[in-house]
């Protein structure tokens, strides 16, 4: 469905006007050692594309999705422990909170999302990748 999705790659799709959302993507760059992730803007091409096919209620689901290829999307406190699980030890062990019903992970999500920008600002506009990271980054 995602034309320049690489092969065995899952999207990270994120709010780019963000900083924690930046501060993120930047920590999951660093630490992604078997390189599994790829990256878009919710408000690009590829994010609005995958808001439309899956029909998500922006002013509803305020959160990062992972778009994975055959198997969809997983959103809020899923998709952050899931991307957690790739990252290597210690990371990975954050999984084990998947074991904790969605609903109170998911509560802990939101708090932390609708105050994202009182806490930790906003930018003008999405954040433009390095030449290095260019690849990995859809629009």
């Amino acid at each position: 469905m995602i034309q320049n999705l690489q092969k065995n790659k899952q999207l990270i799709l994120f709010d780019g006007v963000c900083n924690l959302c930046n501060a993120s993507v930047q920590y999951v760059i660093k630490h992604d050692k078997n390189n599994v992730f790829m990256f878009a803007p919710l408000q690009g091409e590829t994010g609005q594309l995958i808001i439309e096919k899956y029909q998500i209620d922006t002013a509803k689901t305020d959160s990062i999705l992972l778009y994975t290829e055959g198997k969809g999307i997983v959103y809020k406190s899923t998709a952050a422990l899931k991307i957690a699980g790739k990252l290597g030890f210690p990371r990975n062990l954050l999984q084990v909170f998947l074991v904790i019903p969605p609903i109170i992970r998911n509560w802990v999500y939101d708090y932390v999302a609708k105050n994202r920008y009182k806490w930790f600002g906003k930018q003008n506009e999405c954040m433009i990748p390095t030449e290095n990271l260019k690849a990995r980054f859809l629009n």
